[in-house]
This record gives C-alpha cells, structure tokens and sequence, in this order.
C-alpha cells in the first residue's frame, strides 16, 4: 500500500491533501519532464502537479486551431527518455503531439499526480516554515467547488512550469470588444463555429497566422490578412512518414537515433543563421526565402514588396512554411498593409492615404486575432512572493532575470522552466527543458535528504551570481540579430531588453546546466551543512549530437536487428524449421 512507502516514495493521499514534498505548476511538457525527472532521479513521488486546464499538454492542448502543427522535426520532438517512432509526419500536428504526451504521461503514472481545473492564484514562501504556501482555486459550478472551492498547499519546493505561451495575448485595437461579429483568438478556437462561406479577418502573419491561413482559405468565402510586419519565409519540406519507415524506426534504434542525430546537427549549425546576419547560414536561409516566394508568387513584383522584411534574419522567429504563399495567391484571400486604425460593429478600419480611417470591407463574419501570448509576463497572472515578502513583481521590474534560466534572486527552493533567456529561435526546446528539469532536480535532492534526516534546507541563487550571469547573456545578446532595432518582437520587453531568449547553443547550455554548484546558493537552515559538504552535484546532459560515424550506427543497427529477430525465434521456434537449408 502507498502508506506503507517511506516518505517521499509514498504519494500523496486523502490525509495529506494539501502537504508536498513539491509542488509543479503546469501539466504541460515541462511539468511532466520534471515530474518524471523527480520519479527516476529522486525516488519522490511525493508531488503534486497543478493544471489549470481540463487535460494535460501545456500549449498542445489549449492550442487546437486549423494546421496547428510543430515547427521542430518530429523525430527531435519527444523526450530524449520516451523517443517516438510512430510520427505520421516529418513535422506533426497538435493532435498527434498531444495523443504522445497522454501516452508518456500514462507510462510514468503521472495522472494521479495531477489536479485539474485547478488554478493558482498566488504563491507564497513562509520564512517561518521554510515552506511554500500555494494558493488554489476551483471552477466555480464543478464538484471540487462544491467541498473545496479554494484552498493551500504546504511544499518543500515550488517548480513553475506554465511556460512562456500561456497567456493569449489580444491586440490593442480600438473598438476590439465590441465587434459585431464573432471572435476568437487562436490559442482558445472554437471548433463548434462553422468556417464555411464566412467573411474572415485574420489578424496576425506570425507563425499561427501561417499555420492557420492555407486551412481556413480552403472553406472560407473570403479571407484578409492584416499583416503589420512581413516575416522571412523558409520551406518547411514536410512529408509523411511512411508506415515501412516508422517500423524501422521502432524496431532499429540506431537509425532513430542517427535521425535524431542529424536533425540535432543541423538545427545547432543554424543557430548562426539568427544570431549572425552576415554569416554562411543567414544568406543561405535569405536565399532559400526570397527564391521560394518569388516561385510560389510568380512576377508580382508588389507582393514581394510587401512580404519581404527589411529587418536582419532571425530578429523575429523565422517562418517555416509549405503553403502560406500560395494561399495569399488564392482568389478567395486578401493581403492588408495598411495599419489597422479601429474597429466598427462587424468591419475592420485601416488608416488610408489621407490618415482618415476606411473600411476594409462592410463587414465580417468572424474576427481571427492570431496575435500571440503575453511572452515577457512570465507566471502572469500568479502571484509569487519570496523572501521577507517580496513579490516576483518587485525583482523582475526592470525585466525578467533568472540564474542559469532556472532559479530566481529571494525566492527560496523555486525553480523554473522554460522561464527568462532560455527560448530558442534554432532548436527544439524540449532539449532545454530536460536539462533544466535535470539541474532543478539537483536542487531539489539535498532538500529531499534534508528533510528526511528531520532538518530544514533553503536555497536561493546569490545576488552576485545572478548579477554576473545576466551581464555575460546580455552582453552577447546585444551584438546578436534579436537585437536588431529595426524591428520589434516577443523576445523583447517594452525597454528593448531580450528577456525570452537564450544566448547560446542548445549544446552550451545543456553544459552548462550539467552540474549543480551550490557554491552559488546561500543555504539555510539546519540542514545547509549537506551541500556544504558535498559543494556540487553532476546531472549531467544527455548527448544528441552525433558522436559516432554512420558506419557504427549501422553495426549497431545490424547487431540490434539481429537480436530481435534472434530474440523473436528463440520465443517462437517453430519457425526455425521454415530457416532450413535446402
């Protein structure tokens, strides 16, 4: 029985409801790997995840509008632990994402673990218990709300997992909530609303725009795109994935792993291509851009105008896209440059030549706002407070700032995923996540231990530490193409400060993040003597590069074939007669 287990393998029950060893906010990709990461690493299962959603997946289940699809190769979108073979295509779509992560999740037993619809209003660090107090609500009509509408939980480590696209963000446009017609941001689609025959505006050109542009033009009456910036455009070069080819990926991982290798590879050489506009990579991609426009939008010269950027590649996330150009060539779709002045019952008002607002059109039947997340409000809205009380708010106000991208000035034993300068414009973030759940474990283990032993273990990042790691990202940030100043973008805060993105390769981090120095963490309590002693603790990186030549992979392929076809006859031997010489 679970009661039986020492604590903190023993889970958490009815007794203990609202007591933790740790608490994780966010069911979503990062979550989980940080509650599988406390299962293996950890031997805890003394954790409780907080989901606001009604499913877990993160942003692959709030974002479910037409072509929602990965802009990472799928074979390097899963967790390097749980590498999936059964991708349909060489880029997958949010439903095929989402069935993965409900597939991991029930291998991991992470439902027990998790609440749903449950929302975090606030978290506050006790200096007196040396616990985190977190604050939750239910929905209100649900049965959880009926007995236990709010209430606290008790926790030795808090881990916020809610990410950087969390919050939709609505664009500021005069007139916006009292449109006469229907609504809806991309990041929360009504699929009940029927698209056929309807007049659209589709507000946005990012990378849901694109995504959702080519689907929408294929039933619609008509649709405008009201595009404030052009983005650069790169082929996407996706295809299926054959069921031969998953077959050989399941039953030989060597050539998985040299799949996964190689898109590894190349994804960390493109990282010069956004960082460094005068580099090899850069031109390349400008090339591959500009040639596939010109082929998809043939001899019109004025669309080109208007869809080529004047602003360094990678400044903003570059586009990958198959068909977003032939569908603004559809006689059904409009392209408008114009700023958007307001918004009057059902039409849209641009500014015209003479700076006096016109209609688009009369009128339209539904209103697409495709126009991101709050980025740079990281937690928003919780509220988190810290040491002697003070709020996240407070330490952030001159822009968000972390250690290592994973742990926070005053606020003890927390840590964070996917928090400020850990995005990236070039890879995959499930590799970063994994090393910053890895690095947060390490944290996490010494307080465990202090526990146990009946003793008391906080750890907060020093100042100075903090102070010199941000100067050396920024540093290198600032001579880099986000930096760009001829164009603006959700890597950025209001005062220019690149708060989201990463400064480096996925590969430099995954270094850096490898060992644990508590060296840079004032301990306290009775408990601090065990990283006094022990000073660092390695979690090393998993390897995905390649490291080895094709010739070996292939070896290993054949040795791996080899024992299961050998393990296959060995359980079945009657067709070992079927092997016979003749």
């Amino acid at each position: 029985m679970a009661g039986d287990l020492p604590w903190p393998e023993v889970p958490i029950g009815n007794k203990n409801h609202a007591n933790a060893a740790v608490v994780i906010i966010g069911a979503g990709i990062a979550g989980m790997c940080t509650a599988i990461d406390l299962i293996k690493r950890n031997n805890c299962r003394n954790f409780i995840v907080l989901e606001k959603s009604a499913g877990l997946g993160g942003t692959w289940h709030d974002n479910k509008y037409p072509g929602c699809c990965c802009d990472v190769l799928s074979t390097l979108y899963s967790y390097s632990f749980a590498q999936n073979s059964d991708w349909t295509r060489e880029y997958p779509g949010q439903e095929e994402i989402l069935a993965y992560l409900i597939r991991v999740a029930q291998e991991y037993k992470l439902y027990p673990h998790i609440r749903f619809n449950t929302t975090v209003e606030e978290a506050r660090w006790d200096d007196e218990l040396k616990k985190w107090r977190t604050k939750v609500t239910t929905p209100a009509g649900s049965k959880e709300a009926e007995f236990s509408p709010e209430y606290e939980i008790k926790s030795d480590f808090l881990v916020s997992a809610v990410g950087q696209l969390n919050q939709p963000a609505w664009p500021k446009i005069q007139g916006l909530d009292d449109f006469g017609g229907k609504k809806m941001h991309s990041a929360r689609w009504d699929w009940s609303y029927d698209l056929t025959d309807k007049k659209i505006a589709l507000i946005g050109n990012g990378c849901t725009a694109v995504q959702i542009l080519p689907e929408i033009a294929k039933v619609a009456k008509q649709v405008t795109v009201f595009q404030r910036t052009p983005n650069w455009v790169v082929p996407r070069l996706d295809q299926p994935v054959s069921p031969f080819m998953r077959n050989v990926l399941r039953y030989v991982p060597p050539i998985r792993w040299r799949k996964r290798a190689g898109q590894m590879d190349f994804r960390e050489w493109s990282y010069q291509a956004i960082v460094d506009s005068k580099s090899a990579p850069a031109t390349m991609f400008r090339d591959m851009a500009i040639d596939m426009m010109h082929k998809q939008l043939p001899d019109q010269p004025e669309m080109w105008e208007k869809l080529t950027p004047t602003y360094s590649l990678g400044c903003k996330r570059i586009i990958i896209s198959d068909d977003y150009f032939p569908a603004l060539d559809l006689p059904n779709v409009n392209l408008e440059t114009r700023p958007i002045h307001s918004i009057g019952g059902p039409s849209v008002k641009v500014t015209g030549a003479n700076g006096e607002a016109e209609d688009v059109q009369p009128e339209y039947d539904l209103l697409v706002c495709a126009t991101g997340f709050q980025t740079v409000e990281f937690l928003h809205p919780i509220n988190l407070y810290g040491k002697n009380g003070r709020s996240l708010r407070d330490v952030w106000k001159d822009g968000a700032r972390s250690y290592n991208g994973t742990c926070v000035e005053d606020m003890p034993n927390f840590g964070i995923l996917y928090g400020p300068n850990t995005n990236l414009g070039h890879n995959s973030i499930i590799l970063m996540i994994e090393s910053q759940s890895r690095y947060i474990n390490g944290l996490i283990r010494p307080v465990l231990e202090a526990r146990r032993r009946g003793e008391g273990l906080t750890l907060a990042p020093r100042v100075e530490r903090v102070e010199r790691y941000n100067e050396e990202v920024q540093r290198v940030l600032r001579e880099s193409s986000f930096n760009d100043p001829s164009c603006n973008s959700w890597y950025k805060n209001e005062a220019g400060l690149i708060t989201n993105n990463w400064s480096g390769t996925v590969v430099e981090y995954q270094q850096m993040l490898s060992r644990v120095n508590y060296d840079d963490y004032d301990a306290e309590g009775s408990g601090a003597a065990i990283v006094r002693e022990k000073r660092s603790h390695t979690v090393g990186r998993v390897v995905e590069e390649s490291q080895v030549s094709d010739t070996t992979l292939v070896v290993m392929g054949l040795l791996s074939t080899a024992a299961v076809v050998g393990g296959f006859l060995f359980r079945n031997p009657r067709y070992l007669s079927g092997l016979r010489v003749r």
